[in-house]
C-alpha cells in the first residue's frame, strides 16, 4: 500500500538537513587518517571457470589500514583503459563469488564489487572481517547501532571510509580508466554509493538504488521495519541516548552526502517501500546537488524496478560512456 506522501510532495519534499557544523572537518580527517596507511591494492588471478570474463581477488587497506576483499571483474582480452563500475553491497551481503556478478563485464566495462566489512551472513556470504572494536568475524546484521554514541566509533565511518579507498584501489588497476569511474548499489550499496558521491568529487557517474542510510530522523518514525528498525528498539531501551544517537547519525545521513556530490546521478525509488520510504529517497534526491535523474516504480516495495532498472542503468552509462 501507499503509505507515505504522495508523488507530487514527494517530487518536492526537501527537507532542511540536520547537519553538524564539523562535518566536512570530519571527514576530511577520518580520509586523512586512511590515506596515511599505503592503499597496497592487490589483484590475484582467479580461475572462476568463466570463459568470457577474467577474474581477480582483490585486497586494499581501508580504514585504519585493515585488509578489505573484493572482486574484480572484466571483459576477457579487452584492450586498453575500460570504464569502471564500483559497486556496493545490500545490509547483510557479502561479495559471494565471481559468477554473481556478471552483469558490467558483459556490458563491456571493468567491475569492482567491495566486500561489506563484518557484514556477508545473512543472504550472501562475506570474507572481511570488521576488527573494530573486537576483530569479530562476519557475522548477521545489527550494525545500525554498532558505535553508534560517537560519529568516531560508529560503524559506518569505517564502511564510509573503505568505500572512498575502493575507488582509490579501482582507480589502480592498469586496466581501469580513472577518469571514467562510477559507484553503483541498492539500499545500503545506494546509501554507501551516496555517501562516496559526495566524498569523491571526480567520478563519472551514480547509480542510487532504492537508498537506505538517508534523512534517519523521519525513517524511524515511519516505518517498523529493519535496518531502521534496529535504531528504534536500540532508542527504545536507551531512552537518555536519543539525542546521542541521532546526533550521531547526522554525520552519516546520505542528505547531506546528497548536498555536496556532483556526479551525474541516476536514482530509483518504489512508492510502497516500507524499508527505505520513499519520502527518505526523495529528501537525498532532492538535496542532490549533481545533475539527476528519478525512476519511480509505483507498485513496487524494496526491490525496486529489479531488471527494469538494470535497463535504465545500462542505458545511463551507455549515454555517459559510449
Amino acid at each position: 500500500m501507499l503509505f507515505d506522501l504522495p508523488l507530487d510532495q514527494l517530487e518536492t519534499y526537501r527537507p532542511p538537513r540536520s547537519e553538524p557544523g564539523d562535518f566536512d572537518a570530519f571527514w576530511a580527517a577520518t580520509l586523512a587518517e586512511a590515506r596515511a596507511y599505503p592503499l597496497e591494492a592487490t589483484f590475484a588471478p582467479v580461475d572462476a571457470g568463466l570463459r568470457l570474463i577474467e577474474v581477480e581477488d582483490v585486497t586494499f587497506r581501508g580504514y585504519a589500514g585493515q585488509p578489505i576483499r573484493g572482486w574484480f571483474l572484466r571483459p576477457r582480452g579487452a584492450d586498453g583503459p575500460r570504464p569502471c563500475v564500483v559497486e556496493f553491497i545490500g545490509y547483510g551481503g557479502g561479495r559471494g563469488h565471481p559468477h554473481d556478478w556478471l552483469l558490467f563485464a558483459a556490458a563491456g566495462y571493468a567491475h569492482f564489487v567491495m566486500d561489506t566489512r563484518g557484514q556477508g551472513s545473512a543472504w550472501r556470504r562475506g570474507d572481511t572481517a570488521d576488527p573494530e572494536p573486537d576483530g569479530g568475524n562476519p557475522q548477521l546484521p545489527g550494525f545500525m547501532t554498532r558505535g553508534v554514541l560517537s560519529p568516531q566509533t560508529y560503524y559506518y565511518r569505517r564502511v564510509f571510509t573503505d568505500a572512498v579507498r575502493a575507488i582509490e584501489a579501482a582507480r589502480s588497476h592498469p586496466a581501469v580508466d580513472g577518469t571514467r569511474v562510477a559507484v553503483n548499489g541498492g539500499s545500503q550499496g545506494g546509501g554507501i554509493a551516496l555517501a562516496v558521491a559526495g566524498l569523491v568529487g571526480d567520478l563519472a557517474a551514480a547509480l542510487i538504488d532504492v537508498p537506505f542510510l538517508c534523512h534517519f530522523r523521519r525513517a524511524t518514525t515511519i516505518t517498523d521495519a529493519d535496518p531502521y528498525g534496529e535504531i528504534v528498539r536500540f532508542c527504545k531501551v536507551h531512552r537518555d541516548k536519543v539525542a546521542t544517537v541521532f546526533n550521531t547519525l547526522d554525520t552519516f545521513d546520505g542528505v547531506n552526502f546528497a548536498a555536496r556530490a556532483n556526479a551525474p546521478a541516476l536514482f530509483s525509488v518504489g512508492l510502497m517501500d516500507d524499508v527505505c520510504p520513499p519520502s527518505t529517497v526523495f529528501a537525498a534526491y532532492n538535496h542532490y546537488a549533481g545533475p539527476k535523474g528519478m525512476r519511480v516504480w509505483p507498485f513496487n516495495r524494496h526491490e525496486g524496478g529489479e531488471g527494469f532498472q538494470t535497463e535504465e542503468k545500462l542505458k545511463f552509462l551507455a549515454s555517459i560512456w559510449d
